[in-house]
């Protein structure tokens, strides 16, 4: 393909920016505000990017020997993540606090010695970094919410302890064999590609809509013996031949949170991270893990929740808070609460 052809090929296509500003109207609360804060957040992703393709090549590989929030080592990579994340929300201004991963306390951020911007930021700024020193696909996962309107004085934590339901945006980036943006305002979800040769994001994937059932679940079944009784009797369910309902089903675990979602949100599936033994309350964060997916997820037509009740209805209490999380393609989200709820069982 010669250049003037692979040119004319890309004007096929729309940026995330021609596509933001066409879509400016049907935003919350549209002043242009929220459209900047999602270019901030898709600049940050080009850096972090640019870095990763990097990596092998620059100090980026491994830990920094300290441990995050989490009480997990901290990667390289997560703090660079984080940096650049922050520098982005920082400038751009319209954004009045942020939440991170990797780190302890909500972030305030004063633009003009106060705060200015009305939107808070919570972000998991690099899901599954620890799989980068063996090239397996990692990602980015963002949470947006609004100030309440009845805020008075400085914002604090509290102005973040929102449920799901109340997000106004919500989306990921997956650095993989491409780099894609995906993200919701509650009105459909659209995904898009980013090209280096532009270094601008394309809509490559536009109103997604994830399959309402599918033939693959995403567990770490190492864990087996510790998972409770419902959820091991769904898993032998999953693996019996029925060809009515295309079992047995395939799993698919690739250890990235961003990278199992992404695949079953195109082809169908269900991704599971329970409660165990030692983890009662489960791994992943509720606020900025859990809910921006189960928002997307449930914006493609697919479901999610704890196992009994729905992601985006639990009032969370803290900013690292955890939660079971049981999302993906709707009827096999259900079949799985129903064996949690013992309203199935194995013949």
């Amino acid at each position: 393909m010669n250049r003037t052809t692979a040119t004319r090929e890309l004007g096929q296509f729309k940026t995330l920016e021609q596509f933001i500003i066409e879509r400016q109207e049907s935003f919350p609360h549209s002043t242009g505000a929220f459209s900047r804060l999602l270019r901030d957040i898709s600049v940050a992703a080009k850096i972090v990017n640019y870095h990763m393709r990097r990596a092998g090549l620059v100090d980026i590989y491994g830990d920094t020997g300290e441990l995050n929030v989490q009480g997990e080592v901290q990667q390289k990579m997560d703090a660079l993540a984080h940096r650049e994340f922050v520098r982005a929300l920082r400038r751009g201004g319209e954004c009045c606090l942020i939440g991170s991963e990797e780190h302890a306390e909500a972030i305030p951020i004063r633009a003009n010695g106060g705060s200015d911007g009305k939107y808070i930021v919570l972000l998991d700024p690099l899901d599954g970094s620890s799989n980068i020193e063996v090239n397996v696909s990692v990602g980015t996962i963002f949470s947006i919410y609004r100030m309440p309107e009845d805020h008075v004085g400085e914002v604090t934590l509290e102005d973040a302890l929102q449920p799901g339901s109340k997000q106004v945006g919500a989306g990921y980036v997956v650095y993989g064999s491409s780099t894609m943006l995906v993200y919701t305002t509650g009105n459909g979800v659209n995904g898009f590609t980013l090209d280096p040769s532009i270094g601008e994001f394309l809509l490559s994937h536009p109103n997604i809509r994830t399959p309402k059932t599918g033939t693959m679940y995403a567990i770490n079944e190492g864990n087996y013996n510790s998972f409770e009784d419902g959820l091991k009797k769904y898993i032998k369910w999953c693996q019996r031949k029925d060809k009515a309902t295309g079992r047995p089903y395939k799993t698919r675990y690739i250890g990235s949170f961003v990278s199992d979602f992404h695949r079953n949100l195109l082809k169908g599936g269900i991704y599971i991270y329970p409660a165990t033994a030692s983890s009662p309350e489960g791994k992943l964060r509720l606020m900025y893990e859990a809910n921006p997916m189960a928002f997307i997820v449930e914006q493609a037509g697919g479901r999610a929740s704890d196992g009994h009740t729905p992601i985006l209805q639990k009032q969370p209490r803290e900013l690292h808070q955890r939660t079971p999380l049981y999302i993906g393609s709707e009827e096999m989200v259900r079949t799985a609460e129903a064996f949690l709820q013992g309203e199935m069982d194995l013949d």
